[in-house]
Formats: C-alpha cells, sequence, structure tokens
C-alpha cells in the first residue's frame, strides 16, 4: 500500500521559515516526478512547486519563487518543501503527490498545515 506523510507544518510569525517534508512509503519514486500543493481555507487546492526524477529540474508558482525551494532525496524516497520569507498568505494546508504526467498527480499525502501569523 503506497503512503505518502507530509510533516514539518506548523505556526510561524510571518518572515519565518518551515521546512516540509515528504515520505513515501510502499513503492519507490525515484524516476517520477514530485510535487507541492496547497489549499488556503475557502479557496481551490493550488500548485506550489513540482522537481522531476533526478532533482536537477524545478518549477514554481509564481507567487513563492525565490522564497521555496523544492528537493528530493530518492535514497530516501522523500521530497521537501524550504520555504522563507512566510507570509499570512501562504497559510494552507499542505499537500505532496507524485506526478503521472505534468499535469496529473495519482498518489496525494494526508496534508500538513500551515499557519502563518502577521
Amino acid at each position: 500500500q503506497v503512503q505518502l506523510v507530509e510533516s514539518g507544518g506548523g505556526l510561524v510569525q510571518a518572515g519565518g521559515s518551515l521546512r516540509l517534508s515528504c515520505t513515501a512509503s510502499g513503492r519507490t519514486f525515484s524516476t517520477r516526478a514530485m510535487g507541492w500543493f496547497r489549499q488556503a481555507p475557502g479557496k481551490e487546492r493550488e500548485f506550489v512547486a513540482v522537481i522531476n526524477w533526478s532533482g536537477v529540474t524545478t518549477d514554481y508558482t509564481d507567487s513563492v519563487k525565490g522564497r521555496f525551494s523544492i528537493s528530493r532525496d530518492n535514497a530516501k524516497n522523500a521530497v521537501y518543501l524550504q520555504m522563507n520569507s512566510l507570509k499570512p498568505e501562504d497559510t494552507a494546508v499542505y499537500y505532496c503527490a507524485v506526478a503521472i504526467t505534468t499535469t496529473t498527480y495519482d498518489y496525494w499525502g494526508q496534508g500538513t498545515q500551515v499557519i502563518v501569523s502577521s
């Protein structure tokens, strides 16, 4: 059974940092791109960042460019999201996911809450 488990969320003041982790079990995803998404209260889930299978190529939504950094460790079957200079508008539940294509994801974690206070 495949499981993705996120951790590292919490409450932080604006300007602070958090590092989210997502560890997969049940199968290896070293040949698949992995991404981070978020969903704020009352809003639709949105794309945050994606990293290709080797970790060489990354992409971000415009609102987090220069502040967030996605990385992965295939030996640990894990993907990370370093979030710096956090803003209250970054408050959301953050999910990791495994990509089938550039726009389709099949496995999802249960999410980790990030709250940024002003």
